[in-house]
């Protein structure tokens, strides 16, 4: 077989440009140092590269978002600290002001102090974050939760959304409570049923907290009604209405006993102490009740107790004690929610903690993979370039040598 002298130049040609072009490659991957400048290079790897880079943006993006929702959870972890504090404080003032010795200027010096705190629970539930945004208005994060309503209670301008973020492939998470879950709310299982006197009774009769005698048949979900009648003889007697039931039960008349349990059905006691006067009535809603949620109604109602005279009277100062043991009801359910909510946020505090562990191993983990696949390993490159190198040497001295070849050379001149 022939081979013209054309090719065999084409052939060596070809070969050492192959052999520089190999070689200016490997010289870019260490200059570079990466091993992938193009997926030319290594398809298989390229491939890989992309879905690990894709991995590891997914992986900073929920770093991120735990992150926020952490700074999120703590602001409203710290806020509600406060809040348990603030209302910390005005049932101890509840509290001052059942004390026997009191009389009407030292409970308005406690209303005073009571308003102080109930505006400084006012300004903690219209907490915002450091972007502006009101931490406890649902979606409506630049509206005020919160406003004073004229006849006391207040107004929650919010909605009831509860923003969410993405912390994991399979995992959302709430980062904020709306404001009528933290402060219109009571929790459905352990709040105390809320006994209260009507404002217009007469007598000295002071009802007392509901004792559960069975828990079987307790239930905190009805409401009920205590009459006080007097037969003309100054002989007093009671019925209970069950008010929930369909249509409502009156239980019949029975002799009142100041001090002595009086059943309201289903595994549940009250009493009433002092001397009811016919007329008089008692009623024991469930804690759930709207009128028994709002707490800032609650206080507002103790305020608005504390600063109304007795003048002496005792029936007064029986209405009154009445309103107290209402409020200190009242706002202990609504203290019990807030410290439940404030459990539930500590909770998922933990979690994006532990999460923020297992994305930061993930992370660690792409990242090594995705260095190890693109990064250039210096050392074989080297070596690699060496034997490029050498073996473009030899062909160009092996070229060199074979062009020089010629029959001509032979000949005599």
């Amino acid at each position: 077989m022939r081979i013209a002298t054309s090719q065999l130049y084409s052939n060596n040609v070809a070969t050492m440009e192959s052999q520089q072009a190999q070689i200016l490659q490997i010289q870019q991957q260490i200059s570079s140092g990466n091993a992938i400048a193009s997926p030319a290079d290594n398809p298989l790897g390229a491939a890989q590269a992309v879905q690990l880079s894709a991995t590891s943006a997914t992986l900073s993006q929920y770093t991120s978002n735990q992150n926020t929702a952490l700074t999120a959870l703590g602001l409203e972890d710290s806020t509600l600290t406060s809040v348990t504090g603030t209302m910390q404080s005005i049932n101890s003032l509840i509290l001052e002001a059942q004390s026997g010795t009191m009389n009407d200027t030292n409970r308005a010096a406690l209303a005073q102090q009571m308003t102080g705190l109930r505006n400084q629970l006012l300004t903690l539930a219209n907490t915002t974050d450091g972007a502006g945004n009101y931490i406890f208005s649902g979606f409506q994060t630049t509206s005020q939760v919160f406003t004073n309503q004229s006849g006391g209670g207040a107004t929650y301008n919010g909605d009831a959304g509860q923003r969410v973020m993405q912390v994991s492939g399979t995992r959302q998470i709430a980062v904020g409570d709306t404001g009528a879950v933290v402060f219109q709310s009571v929790q459905a299982v352990g709040s105390d049923i809320v006994p209260s006197g009507s404002a217009s009774n007469t007598g000295t009769g002071v009802i007392s907290a509901v004792t559960v005698t069975d828990p079987t048949q307790a239930t905190n979900n009805d409401t009920y009604a205590i009459d006080f009648t007097d037969d003309g003889s100054g002989n007093i007697s009671y019925t209970v209405t069950d008010n929930s039931a369909n249509p409502p039960t009156t239980t019949t008349p029975a002799a009142y006993t100041a001090g002595d349990a009086i059943s309201l059905g289903n595994g549940m006691n009250v009493s009433v102490s002092g001397s009811p006067a016919g007329g008089d009535s008692f009623s024991v809603t469930p804690a759930s009740n709207a009128s028994n949620t709002d707490v800032f109604k609650t206080i507002d109602n103790v305020i608005s107790a504390l600063e109304t005279p007795t003048n002496g009277s005792t029936a007064a100062l029986a209405t009154l004690n009445n309103q107290l043991n209402t409020g200190l009801t009242q706002l202990g359910n609504s203290l019990s929610n807030v410290i439940t909510v404030q459990a539930s946020v500590g909770g998922r505090e933990q979690e994006v903690k532990a999460l923020q562990t297992v994305t930061s191993a993930n992370a660690l983990q792409v990242t090594t993979s995705l260095t190890t696949l693109t990064s250039t390993d210096t050392v074989a490159a080297i070596s690699q370039f060496e034997q490029l190198s050498n073996a473009l040497t030899a062909s160009q001295k092996s070229f060199a040598a074979t062009q020089n070849l010629s029959l001509f050379q032979y000949i005599n001149p």
